[in-house]
C-alpha cells in the first residue's frame, strides 16, 4: 500500500531558494484555483469534502510527486501546497460527465467512479493512494455510490416489497426500483425471487437477459453458499473488475461498497441480470 506523502514545508522554501521561484506546471496555471466551480472534478484533502481543494477541468494520468512540477491542494486549509498524489480523501464532481479515479498512474488499477454531480469520501483502497482520474469512464454510464436504503439499520421484519429488511436481496430490490425505475418485488414478472441463490434463475424464468459479463446497473449474483449473495453493479472497468453496492456481506445487515471480479468464490459473482436489457 503507498504511504500518504508528507512534505517538509522549511524543505519546499530551501528548494525555492536554491533553485529558484517555483512555479505551477501550465495545466494548473490556465484555470486552477483552488475553488471547486461549476464544470469542474476537485478532490479534498480531508473526508466530507474538508480541507485544501485541488480542482481540474480535464483528465490527468500523473499528478507527480516533485513538489516543483506536481499538482498540489491550492484551495485554503488543511493539506494546501502539498500534492495530491496519494494524499485526497473525498471528491465532489461538478462536472457533467463520470469521472473515474485511479491508484496507479495512467488510467490503471482500482478505480472508483463518480458520477456527475456526485460527491462522497474515496474507498478504503483509494484513499490516500490515488495517482490519476479521467473524464468519462469504460463500460457504459456508471451508477450513483452510497448508503441510500431506507431501512438502514433494520435487521428484521418485512420490506415494501416483501423481502426480509437488512438483507443483500431487501437493498437489491431497492437499488432496482430506485436506480432502475424498475416496480420490482418478490413476485416481479409472476415469478418468486425468493433467495439471493434463486434470482439468476427467476430472471430467466421472467425472460428477463442474464449472462456471465457484468455491465452497470445489473444485479450480480452468487451461486454460492446456502443463500448466495445479490449486489447492484454501480460500474465496470476495462480490466474487468467491477463496482458493487450491497448489503449484509462485509457486515452484517450494513452497507458497503468494494472492487470485485467475476468467479464463485465468496467474494465474488459468476451471473448478471440485466434488468435494462
Amino acid at each position: 500500500m503507498k504511504l500518504k506523502a508528507i512534505l517538509n514545508v522549511a524543505l519546499g522554501a530551501a528548494m525555492a531558494v536554491g533553485m529558484g521561484a517555483i512555479t505551477a506546471p501550465a495545466a494548473q496555471a490556465a484555470s486552477r484555483d483552488g475553488v471547486c466551480d461549476a464544470g469542474e472534478f476537485c478532490y479534498f484533502y480531508n473526508s466530507n469534502l474538508a480541507g485544501s481543494v485541488s480542482d481540474f477541468t480535464g483528465s490527468v494520468s500523473d499528478y507527480g510527486t516533485n513538489p516543483a512540477t506536481c499538482y498540489v491542494f491550492k484551495g485554503a486549509g488543511s493539506g494546501r501546497g502539498l500534492c495530491i498524489k496519494n494524499n485526497a480523501a473525498s471528491v465532489l464532481n461538478r462536472s457533467s460527465v463520470p469521472v473515474t479515479v485511479y491508484f496507479n498512474t495512467g488510467f490503471g488499477g482500482a478505480s472508483q467512479v463518480f458520477t456527475a454531480g456526485a460527491s462522497g469520501n474515496l474507498n478504503s483502497t483509494l484513499k490516500n493512494n490515488e495517482a490519476s482520474h479521467k473524464f468519462g469512464t469504460s463500460g457504459g454510464v456508471a451508477y450513483p455510490v452510497g448508503d441510500d436504503y431506507p431501512y438502514r439499520g433494520a435487521t428484521s421484519g418485512v420490506d415494501r416489497w416483501n423481502f426480509y429488511k437488512g438483507q443483500c436481496t431487501s437493498f437489491a430490490a431497492w437499488t432496482v426500483n430506485s436506480r432502475l425505475g424498475i416496480a420490482f418485488s418478490n413476485s416481479y414478472k409472476g415469478q418468486h425471487w425468493g433467495n439471493a441463490i434463486h434470482w439468476d434463475n427467476a430472471a430467466r424464468a421472467a425472460g428477463i437477459s442474464v449472462t456471465g459479463t457484468p455491465r452497470p446497473g445489473d444485479v450480480a449474483v452468487r451461486n454460492s453458499g446456502t443463500y448466495g449473495h445479490v449486489a447492484f453493479v454501480t460500474s465496470v472497468h476495462s480490466d474487468g473488475t467491477y463496482e458493487i453496492d450491497e448489503y449484509n456481506h462485509v457486515t452484517r445487515y450494513t452497507y458497503s461498497h468494494r472492487v470485485t471480479t467475476i468467479g464463485t468464490g465468496s467474494n465474488q459473482f459468476d451471473s448478471f441480470i440485466h434488468f435494462k436489457g
